[in-house]
């Protein structure tokens, strides 16, 4: 395969929301281009994209895949994505990497959810945008409502290219614009043949044609002047205007398509080679340095990791995108994140599954590299010397957790294993390991996300796992101050144990006086892993407890706190302050006062009236106007307080605060309230008390618990 340089080579992405055609759409556009022979399809499992047998299973784009057709001298890199918005993490991968987007619209369902979401991400990735509206061969197409709703949801910029003649199962006519030409095509679809503009649709397609012209005229004041003195403008300058309005996101420019037909796909192609931005037209991408890179094949050699996959008799295997320079066979670069240097072995570029050999790979091109054991996605690679960073992906907190445990004892390690390489693949898999709770948690986009990751677990890794709903990670203190002591005394027949110690107990708070009534001889402050202090105080007057056994007393304390009485949980915002106590000559010991010292506390806490706190969370709800008020009304169900509402374009953002407790499966609940339409995002805000109710009952639950396991 020969070795394109940046003028044609052309990077892009196929987005939309599930079911609108986009497998359909790349597997047409490869056939046009001769990269196969045969154009497969979703039903029969034998699309070039969609591979994996998870995909098959589904009948859905579960993975992003990497094609590419070569077409007129231009090579086409396409990235086919998910359509579910559990998966996107593929999206913003792609979207990373490439330099336009074709937003496929089924022309049935209109613009339908993942759509409006995938568009968001595209307004902040700044992505030139083609809008194609697929299926208007379906008996129920309705092109003219699609390109409103796609008007009213991205704005003016969308503007008529192509427009089908009629629709529907008899659908054989594409009216072009542009080119002022109808597509006709035989039964069935395939090659079609340019004729006229039939005279009913010549007023039609005039005025389309001129309103075109003016919105590419109307962003560049040259091509405007041009315009004015001429009337018109020459192929060249639409075609200087087009590339200009796309970088600019000042035109969404829209195609139709019958996908299933191979109806429009050629068309689309030339297009794309025509107008869409090259990688040397787009603007320099900037570096952590302040510097930009540009697509230079001279350059110094850059490259950046996008995607990782690990396939059976392949291994692990890494995407990348050269953004400088010249890549080559055994090339030694450079990983800014690790200090490691990569040889890159043999690089190759992929059409799905099939593996093409390529000797270099110039700057804008995208290709792949298996082995390269110490880089992972985000990561970037370069030159000695050069110290680039390229900006990382921002993939999207979670939304979902859920406690992962295998059935067989023994196999945690191979579990691990397993979550990091879903992890390695899937940055969005986000694996925590939650020593309060004794839990392997696993973190998702959503629901379908994590059931998706548990079939690879048992596909791919053939291990027996559960899903079990993730505790609760709750924190315990104290609203008032309690004086107590303990006597730990223990006799065995040699040398005894023997301890007492007095202490007190209160709310830790910054500006908290010094112990009403205590002589403080030191205080020592601890930040606690798991968040709030501890603040010990020695009180110890006349020597009744030695020095050396202080240590011991904090470590008691500590051990409690690690295992709170009311829940297990963690304990913080304590002060403690020991003033009092007994030794013994000779049974005196570290191991006596750390009981002692642990015990008291126990004691004193469960005096204190403690308090249970549980993590909330601040949420932002992106509703329609139209269902708000089904969101508002559900909202105070679950706990949580509204603290406010936001205008987003044709969206209301409801802020609230929520439990993390009723977080968990909000994803799921808010997805049937909206029908699919409302998505959210949330981030950890404070810990908040817990309902005295529900802190009974999760007190109750707990002793239940511990005395079973006695």
């Amino acid at each position: 395969m020969k070795s394109y340089d940046a003028w044609h080579i052309r990077n892009v992405a196929l987005l939309g929301h599930a079911g609108s055609g986009k497998t359909t759409l790349a597997e047409s556009m490869l056939f046009e281009s001769g990269e196969i022979t045969r154009r497969g399809s979703v039903e029969e499992r034998s699309t070039v994209s969609d591979y994996h047998d998870l995909e098959h299973e589904r009948g859905s784009s579960v993975f992003s895949s990497i094609l590419f057709a070569e077409w007129r001298d231009y090579k086409i890199n396409i990235i086919d994505t998910p359509g579910y918005i559990d998966y996107v993490g593929d999206v913003l991968s792609a979207l990373r990497v490439v330099d336009t987007a074709i937003m496929v619209l089924d022309a049935h369902n209109g613009v339908e959810v993942g759509t409006e979401t995938i568009w968001k991400y595209t307004e902040k990735f700044r992505t030139p945008v083609i809008a194609v509206v697929n299926k208007i061969d379906h008996d129920q197409s309705n092109f003219s409502r699609t390109v409103e709703q796609a008007k009213d949801r991205f704005g003016r910029e969308v503007t008529i290219v192509q427009y089908p003649l009629q629709e529907g199962p008899s659908c054989s006519t594409i009216i072009d614009v542009l080119t002022m030409t109808a597509y006709v095509f035989p039964d069935g679809g395939g090659k079609p043949t340019k004729q006229p503009i039939p005279d009913s649709e010549v007023e039609r397609a005039s005025a389309l044609h001129n309103a075109l012209v003016e919105i590419i005229a109307e962003n560049d004041e040259t091509l405007m002047d041009h315009y004015l003195e001429k009337g018109e403008l020459d192929e060249a300058e639409m075609r200087k205007g087009l590339t200009l309005a796309l970088i600019r996101r000042q035109i969404v420019p829209v195609f139709c398509s019958s996908a299933k037909k191979n109806m429009g796909a050629g068309r689309l192609m030339s297009f794309i080679d025509v107008v869409v931005p090259a990688p040397v037209e787009m603007p320099p991408v900037p570096t952590a340095g302040g510097s930009t890179l540009t697509a230079d094949p001279k350059g110094k050699s850059c490259l950046f990791v996008f995607k990782a996959s690990s396939e059976p008799n392949v291994g692990d295997m890494s995407f990348f995108r050269v953004y400088s320079g010249t890549i080559h066979t055994g090339i030694d670069l450079v990983n800014e994140q690790t200090g490691v240097t990569e040889r890159l072995g043999q690089l190759y570029v992929v059409n799905g599954k099939k593996r093409h050999d390529v000797v270099e790979l110039a700057a804008g091109d995208i290709g792949a590299v298996v082995k390269l054991k110490n880089t992972h996605v985000n990561n970037t690679l370069h030159e000695k010397g050069d110290n680039l960073v390229l900006p990382p992906i921002e993939f999207p907190p979670s939304k979902v957790r859920i406690a992962v445990v295998s059935h067989r004892k023994g196999e945690e390690d191979k579990l691990g294993l397993a979550l990091n390489h879903l992890h390695e693949e899937d940055p969005t898999l986000v694996i925590e390991h939650a020593k309060d709770l004794q839990q392997t948690i696993l973190h998702g986009q959503g629901e379908m996300h994590l059931q998706t990751a548990r079939l690879r677990i048992t596909s791919r890794f053939k291990l027996d796992v559960d899903f079990t709903p993730a505790k609760i990670p709750y924190r315990e203190t104290i609203r008032r101050r309690v004086d107590a002591m303990y006597r730990h005394k223990k006799q065995t027949g040699g040398a005894g144990q023997f301890a007492e110690v007095h202490m007190r107990v209160e709310p830790w708070f910054d500006g908290l006086p010094s112990p009403d009534g205590l002589s403080v001889r030191g205080i020592e402050e601890h930040d606690l892993p798991w968040g709030g202090k501890l603040v010990f105080v020695n009180c110890i007057v006349g020597g009744v407890i030695d020095q050396r056994f202080l240590p011991a007393i904090m470590k008691g304390v500590m051990e409690k706190m690690a295992e709170g009485p009311v829940t297990g949980s963690y304990v913080r915002d304590v002060r403690v302050s020991v003033y009092d106590g007994k030794m013994h000559p000779v049974d005196s010991n570290e191991a006596a006062f750390k009981t002692a010292g642990r015990m008291a506390f126990k004691d004193a806490f469960i005096k204190a009236d403690p308090l249970l706190l549980e993590p909330v969370y601040d949420v932002n709800i992106v509703v329609p106007e139209e269902i708000v008020g089904d969101v508002l009304s559900d909202v105070p169900v679950r706990r949580s307080v509204i603290q406010g509402i936001d205008t987003d374009g044709h969206y209301q953002v409801v802020r609230v605060k929520m439990p993390l407790a009723e977080l968990d499966g909000y994803a799921t609940i808010l997805r049937s309230l909206s029908q699919g339409r409302a998505t959210y995002d949330s981030a950890f805000a404070d810990f908040e008390p817990v309902p005295t109710q529900l802190q009974h009952k999760l007190h109750q639950d707990y002793l239940v618990h511990a005395h079973d396991e006695e």
